[in-house]
């Protein structure tokens, strides 16, 4: 692993405990105000963090992996229930895991807003952040 990697690690996992991982990349931080996204985390919106998939290593097991769209899968623990991942098949390089699950949560910072039209009125963090709409139209 070089110097840059070892810097860039970040480590973080489920609530239980029983899946964990490390990523060895700059992640891209977004608020996600789509309806899929508030739909699965139960939350007014969703904090994502942007990697390659080939930079995530899963130490303990790996999350299960449904289908949550015709477009999309989300991965999550099956014991304690915590949602971690989601992936496009348009984008099968690229995973997003979600911030809360970080170790550190305060080290990534959201730097814009996607789905921007399904943002809930009362919202207001990252109001002042770059935006654009969804692009699904399944």
């Amino acid at each position: 692993m070089t110097a840059q990697a070892i810097a860039l690690e970040r480590t973080g996992g489920c609530l239980c405990g029983k899946i964990r991982y490390r990523v060895t990349a700059d992640p891209r931080v977004h608020y996600c105000h789509c309806d899929m996204c508030r739909r699965a985390t139960g939350s007014a919106f969703a904090v994502l963090a942007w990697v390659s998939s080939g930079s995530v290593s899963w130490l303990c097991e790996a999350p299960a992996v449904r289908r949550s769209s015709p477009i999309a899968q989300r991965g999550f623990c099956q014991a304690c229930g915590s949602p971690l991942t989601l992936s496009y098949d348009a984008d099968p390089g690229q995973i997003a895991l979600h911030v809360g699950t970080f170790d550190k949560p305060e080290e990534l910072e959201p730097h814009h807003n996607y789905g921007s039209s399904q943002r809930l009125g009362w919202v207001c963090c990252g109001i002042d952040l770059p935006h654009r709409d969804t692009e699904e139209r399944w």
